[in-house]
């Protein structure tokens, strides 16, 4: 089933869920569909193993195949929320807000690429 990613992998929860890359990088090297699955022992060695999401990213530019995946940004502003969720409750911590701060960096690192891509008239093509 693809390439496992492990780098999640600290706690029960993150040691039950299997991610894995489903295809092979593309353009740009980069891999566009990913699938995290639940992997836990039931009882002796019965095991639970079942899909939870797919995750799949923009492939090609929109002009040529549409939309077709989401963004970095976009899965990026899921965490952002999450994170400040737990920022606004019970669980607020300084690791939540550095994680948190490091989310919020990472996404004006990538809007700063796309402006720029913009500006140069390349934003939507393979042209680097």
């Amino acid at each position: 089933m693809g390439r496992e990613i492990t780098s999640h992998k600290v706690n029960g929860l993150n040691e039950a869920l299997l991610v894995n890359v489903l295809d092979e990088p593309g353009q740009g090297n980069a891999c566009h569909e990913y699938q995290i699955r639940r992997w836990v022992t039931n009882t002796g060695d019965q095991h639970d193993d079942v899909e939870i999401c797919s995750v799949k990213f923009q492939s090609g530019p929109i002009a040529e195949a549409g939309v077709n995946g989401i963004s970095n940004e976009a899965l990026l502003a899921i965490v952002e929320d999450r994170l400040k969720g737990f920022q606004s409750g019970q669980y607020a911590c300084r690791e939540n807000a550095l994680a948190l701060t490091k989310i919020q960096e990472a996404m004006q690192w990538l809007h700063f690429r796309t402006r720029e891509r913009m500006n140069r008239g390349v934003e939507g093509t393979h042209a680097v």
